[in-house]
């Protein structure tokens, strides 16, 4: 489980074909007893330099402090859009490795269904380790959806190619609004419940903005950017979304 399901020198056209592979072994619906959901997981992944993956688990629906890890590796592959899964993968299967126990659900940063190929990383770390996980991104992928109220809770489908592939979320007023997307054993209704119900007043939920932290964005010293590869058209990754900038489009 704590594995990678590809190896180090994966290609970006085998990783694409991965994708497309794996998709089809997503379960979309709610496939876990809600009522025995103990522990949440927050996942996020720092790609500056070396790399760096966290998780923090809470209690739910307490949301306390029950355990934090850190797992640095270095990354191999390079920044791709719509691919960034490969680069992320082994930090968070080596930081899964370290807890304790495995969590009742992981919210990770970045992309489920809501991704050209509708396999994000939430869908892989899910897929992978059988854990119920939810995407949380902070922008649009792929796809487009109607102007949100100002409120926080307002929410509108995210829909791509004619497919509803996720929720936009207004999770603070003031605030770009969350990109909300089931991973695996997770239904779309039950995803925005639970990150709405870990909503503390933040623009991030308390699982994925614990992470953030945890993982050390904006820790100043933590070098540029890695240099963007653009994949052909015929890699599939289809039609952007026109929500947000350029700059903006390229996530998990």
């Amino acid at each position: 489980m704590h594995t990678p399901p590809f190896p180090p020198d994966i290609t970006p056209a085998e990783a694409v074909a991965l994708q497309r592979e794996l998709a089809a072994r997503v379960i979309d619906r709610d496939d876990f007893e809600a009522s025995s959901l103990r522990t949440i997981a927050g996942i996020d992944v720092s790609l500056a330099d070396e790399g760096r993956a966290a998780i923090v688990v809470l209690s739910f629906p307490e949301l306390l402090p029950v355990e934090t890890v850190t797992a640095s590796v270095p990354i191999t592959f390079p920044y791709i859009p719509g691919l960034l899964a490969f680069r992320e993968i082994p930090l968070v299967l080596a930081a899964l490795a370290k807890l304790s126990a495995p969590p009742d659900l992981i919210m990770i940063d970045g992309q489920g269904r809501a991704h050209p190929r509708r396999f994000g990383i939430a869908c892989f770390v899910g897929v992978h380790t059988g854990i119920p996980a939810i995407g949380v991104a902070k922008s649009v992928l792929c796809g487009k959806h109607e102007p949100l109220g100002e409120e926080p809770g307002s929410a509108e489908p995210l829909v791509h190619r004619g497919e509803i592939i996720g929720t936009a979320l207004r999770a603070k007023k003031r605030t770009k609004p969350l990109i909300i997307s089931l991973g695996h054993r997770v239904s779309l209704p039950t995803a925005v419940r639970l990150v709405h119900g870990c909503l503390r007043g933040y623009r991030l939920p308390e699982p994925t903005r614990q992470a953030h932290n945890a993982a050390g964005h904006g820790v100043k010293g933590a070098g540029p950017e890695p240099k963007k590869i653009l994949l052909p058209p015929d890699f599939g990754y289809g039609s952007m979304s026109r929500n947000m900038p350029d700059q903006d489009r390229i996530r998990k």
